[in-house]
């Protein structure tokens, strides 16, 4: 089944209001609509994937694209994930148990099940295994790929931005010129901004995951045309495997 089926069936709370309304009202005339189904808000794959669409919103607006993401969580999950991302609020919808996840067949992540251990303490630990590449191919080369740099993926950080990462100090873009230049993306610039989305969520972690029986659970892109036909897609199959090409996540808008 077309999954612009179930998702044109689908009604959630939107955090912006609370409302519960489908979750494609509103993009009905766009000429693109491009579908996210994020993980746990307070997933690192949520909030890197809500950096990259705040990096290229210039872009997504001019193409038409409409935008709806759906993400496991509460409404106050959504309303913190956005004020700290900026992702527009009246286009996130929360789905506190991941049914539509579940519904789409997406990936659960690594479910072993301790006997005596509640589902929260079990997926904490599928949730460290799959940190470490057990359930989650690639997860520990992209890892490194934060760390040593990519020259053929593009500068993150603005020469002139300020970066605050606790427990590092403030860093100017600039920095990490002296790791390599510019232009590209230099050693440590998206560790950096990794271990600032890891203090956001570790700071105010009870809001991000108000229930943690879902910390593995993985999600999905897909991108429709005005008909609903189905022009692409990407299930994720591990931590820190939001997107085809984690150089560039956003790429195939581009094709």
């Amino acid at each position: 089944m077309n999954p612009h089926t179930i998702l044109s069936q689908t009604e959630r709370q939107r955090v912006s209001d609370g409302a519960v309304v489908p979750i494609l009202s509103g993009c009905e005339s766009s000429p693109l609509k491009l579908v996210l189904l994020l993980p746990q808000l307070g997933d690192f794959d949520s909030l890197e994937y809500a950096w990259w669409l705040q990096r290229d919103a210039a872009m997504l607006q001019a193409q038409g694209i409409a935008i709806r993401g759906v993400g496991i969580g509460d409404r106050k999950s959504g309303e913190r994930f956005c004020s700290y991302t900026g992702f527009p609020p009246e286009f996130l919808f929360v789905d506190p148990t991941a049914e539509l996840h579940q519904k789409l067949n997406l990936y659960r992540g690594l479910s072993l099940k301790l006997p005596g251990l509640s589902p929260g303490v079990n997926a904490w630990i599928n949730l460290m295994l799959m940190c470490a590449g057990i359930g989650s191919p690639g997860t520990l080369a992209e890892v490194f790929r934060g760390y040593r740099g990519d020259r053929q993926a593009p500068q993150l950080i603005g020469d002139d931005e300020i970066i605050q990462a606790p427990p590092l100090p403030p860093l100017k873009g600039s920095f990490f010129g002296l790791a390599g230049g510019k232009g590209f993306q230099r050693p440590f610039e998206l560790a950096t901004l990794r271990l600032r989305n890891m203090a956001e969520v570790l700071t105010n972690w009870q809001t991000y995951v108000p229930n943690p029986a879902y910390l593995t659970q993985r999600g999905a892109t897909f991108l429709f045309n005005a008909e609903g036909d189905l022009i692409y897609e990407h299930r994720d199959r591990a931590i820190l495997g939001f997107a085809t090409d984690m150089r560039n996540p956003l790429s195939f808008l581009t094709c």
